[in-house]
C-alpha cells in the first residue's frame, strides 16, 4: 500500500529532473508566462501575459489559423465537447506522473486544444485506431493529422508492360 501512496516531494523531484525544451506557440508559452513588453510592442492581442494552458477559448480563436477560428466561432458541437469532457476524465482518473488511459475517437476533425495536451487518444484511420499522445506542437493540428488513413506508395520495379519497349520482350 505505501508504494501506490502518492508522495508529493517525490513527485516534485521527479518533475525537477525530467527538464524539457521550452514550447510556445505562436508568441505564448506554454509554462513560463510571456512578458507583457513583449506582447505590446509586437502588437499582439493580448495585453496581459498568459499561459497557453489558461488561454480561454476566446483568446485560443484569436491565436489559430482562420480555418480553426470560423470552427471556433460557430462553435464546438456536442461530439468534440464528448471527447474533451472523456479526455479530462482519463486525465483525473490517472495516477501522477502516468500517462492517461486511452481514449478513442472517429473525431478525424477535431482540433487540438491546450486542455488536451498530455492526452492519450486513440484516432480511427479508416481500419485500425492509431495512438497518439498529444503534445504542445500539436495545438492548432486537426487529429486527423497524426493518424494517417492510407499507405505510403512504395515504388518497386516496374511490372511487364509498363514500358513501350517492354511489349517486344517474350512473355517465355
Amino acid at each position: 500500500m505505501a508504494d501506490t501512496e502518492y508522495n508529493a516531494e517525490e513527485a516534485a523531484e521527479i518533475k525537477k529532473r525530467r527538464q524539457f525544451r521550452k514550447f510556445s506557440y505562436r508568441g505564448i508559452d506554454l509554462d513560463q508566462y510571456v512578458s507583457i513588453t513583449n506582447h505590446r510592442t509586437l502588437g499582439h492581442p493580448f495585453a496581459a501575459s498568459t499561459l497557453l494552458l489558461d488561454l480561454s477559448s476566446e483568446q485560443l480563436r484569436d491565436v489559430v489559423h482562420a480555418r480553426a477560428r470560423r470552427r471556433f466561432n460557430r462553435g464546438l458541437k456536442r461530439k468534440p465537447m464528448g471527447l474533451i469532457k472523456k479526455l479530462r476524465k482519463a486525465k483525473q482518473e490517472a495516477k501522477p506522473n502516468e500517462k492517461p488511459d486511452l481514449v478513442k475517437t472517429h473525431l478525424r476533425d477535431m482540433i487540438v486544444v491546450p486542455e488536451m495536451i498530455g492526452s492519450v487518444v486513440g484516432i480511427y484511420s479508416g481500419k485500425e485506431f492509431n495512438q497518439v499522445e498529444i503534445k504542445p506542437e500539436m495545438v492548432g493540428h486537426y487529429l486527423a493529422e497524426f493518424s494517417i488513413s492510407y499507405k505510403p506508395v512504395k515504388h518497386g520495379r516496374p511490372g511487364i508492360g509498363a514500358t513501350h519497349s517492354s511489349r517486344f520482350i517474350p512473355l517465355k
